[in-house]
């Protein structure tokens, strides 16, 4: 899409606030009216579409993509959205340790003991943790409380937490970043930390460091929307 608009203003309804380019509404993908709750991440989508080049860049407005997916993918069936994420609950990434060499075993403990002691103290469950790839499964009540911490959500938080749990691999990083009990950088620093490492071991490798420079974009700008929410 090549840019039409000069100006970009918010504006506010019975639905909440919405974008304008030269006072017409922005519209989702489904041609919803692009509505969210808080004149804050309006305000920041609207940035958005100020800094937009001729040629729209839709990576470029990462905001923008996850309201829109809040309201066209989230909103029609939050249920199954929900459940789909609370999927990752039974192999979160914090409870498969490295076998070794001891510096990444300490490294990892130092990281994720700290989400896992926060998830039992707040949702009142335990964990099992396993050294290796070999799956370990969960206490089931471990399971229904984080399914339900999880399944409380409105869209646009089910919309913000996805990326972080789908590229960081762990549940309990991304309810920690929802609740604020943890900042989005200390978040990605633990979920992050075997790329890391390797990259430590092995050196910088073009590809792969763009790789993860682009996943952690994409973690932080979802921690952002998050933050915007209220």
């Amino acid at each position: 899409m090549k840019r039409f608009w000069r100006e970009v203003t918010v504006s506010e309804g019975d639905g909440g606030f919405g974008i304008e380019l030269d006072g017409r509404p922005v519209k989702t993908p489904a041609m919803s009216a692009l509505l969210v709750g808080t004149r804050a991440l309006a305000e920041a989508i609207a940035e958005e579409w100020r800094d937009c080049t001729e040629d729209v860049d839709p990576r470029a407005m990462p905001l923008t993509g996850l309201a829109n997916a809040a309201l066209d993918r989230v909103a029609a069936d939050p249920e199954s959205f929900a459940a789909g994420l609370a999927k990752y609950a039974e192999a979160d990434l914090t409870c498969y340790r490295a076998e070794g060499p001891d510096a990444l075993v300490q490294r990892q403990a130092e990281n994720w003991d700290v989400l896992l002691d926060w998830a039992r103290r707040r949702y009142d469950v335990d964990f099992k943790c396993s050294s290796g790839i070999m799956h370990i499964a969960q206490p089931a009540d471990t399971i229904a409380k984080l399914a339900h911490a999880v399944a409380i959500l409105d869209p646009f938080r089910l919309a913000g937490l996805a990326p972080i749990v789908t590229i960081g691999g762990s549940l309990i990083a991304g309810l920690a970043v929802v609740e604020e009990a943890l900042p989005a950088d200390s978040a990605w620093e633990a979920v992050s930390l075997d790329d890391r490492w390797q990259a430590e071991q092995w050196g910088n490798d073009d590809e792969a460091t763009a790789a993860l420079d682009g996943r952690r974009a994409d973690f932080l700008a979802a921690a952002r929307f998050l933050s915007l929410l209220d």
